[in-house]
């Protein structure tokens, strides 16, 4: 599934380039204002914070909300209190694009995460281009080399990249990289199984000055305690977001991880 959703995601982008060049799309990313510092916004505190994610469908759920408007509805998540915004972009399965992370750019102060299956500099500098301040890189989509290339790049533009994890084998690499933002994602991307206990029995094997991030398997207050009881500094929430009233949801998950 991972791999499939890598390629589909990286041949859309190659169609982008046929009519948008890679030195358009630098010139452009190079001439953004500067993106916001994510690390700041998502540094621990006394509770937990929150990526709200603006996400249409998945693989695993199928269709979740249409959202016709999505800067509505990261303003909404601003409104709740969310530290981060995260905008799926991949078209295929997820039906996102970068004209809704434009939207949500425009609309909201936070820091905007592009989520997508990222495997080439042309859609990083695309993510810059479009406004991101942070770039998702999955470990296990990328062999180390190219994770590395795209990690700096990342950094290079002004970024902060998104180090998504699902093992300790792959924390070690995300640690190898000296990645400052890690996630566990409890959604095995291959299986698309959940194990909600995952992020917890890794948090102790984070580098010390690396934020954790827990992914997935949050549809309740109760999923955002327990991260929270775990080590999470950050929760990333998508589909309780979309399906309930973002405001009131994002307060009562604000609570339950104070």
């Amino acid at each position: 599934m991972l791999a499939g959703l890598t390629a589909g995601a990286v041949e859309d982008a190659e169609t982008r380039a046929a009519t948008r060049p890679l030195a358009d799309v630098e010139r452009d990313a190079l001439a953004q204002t500067p993106a916001v510092d994510a690390l700041a916004a998502l540094a621990p505190a006394a509770r937990v914070k929150i990526i709200a994610e603006v996400k249409r469908a998945s693989p695993s759920r199928g269709d979740l909300a249409s959202i016709p408007d999505p800067a509505l509805q990261a303003a909404r998540y601003q409104e709740g209190g969310a530290s981060a915004i995260s905008v799926l972009t991949e078209e295929r399965r997820f039906k996102g694009s970068l004209a809704d992370l434009e939207a949500v750019k425009a609309r909201v102060a936070l820091p905007v995460l592009r989520k997508d299956f990222i495997a080439t500099p042309y859609q990083v500098l695309e993510a810059r281009a479009s406004g991101a301040d942070l770039v998702l890189l999955i470990v296990a989509a990328l062999e180390q080399p190219l994770l590395t290339e795209l990690h700096a790049l990342v950094l290079d533009l002004g970024m902060t990249p998104l180090v998504e994890t699902h093992s300790r084998e792959e924390l070690d690499r995300a640690s190898d990289l000296g990645a400052k933002l890690i996630g566990v994602n409890a959604r095995n991307l291959s299986t698309f199984e959940l194990d909600r206990d995952l992020f917890g029995s890794l948090a102790e094997h984070f580098p010390a000055d690396a934020v954790k991030i827990a992914e997935s398997a949050v549809l309740a207050p109760a999923d955002v305690a327990h991260y929270r009881a775990a080590g999470a500094d950050v929760v990333l929430v998508g589909e309780a977001l979309v399906t309930n009233d973002p405001v009131s949801t994002l307060h009562a998950f604000l609570e339950a991880g104070s």
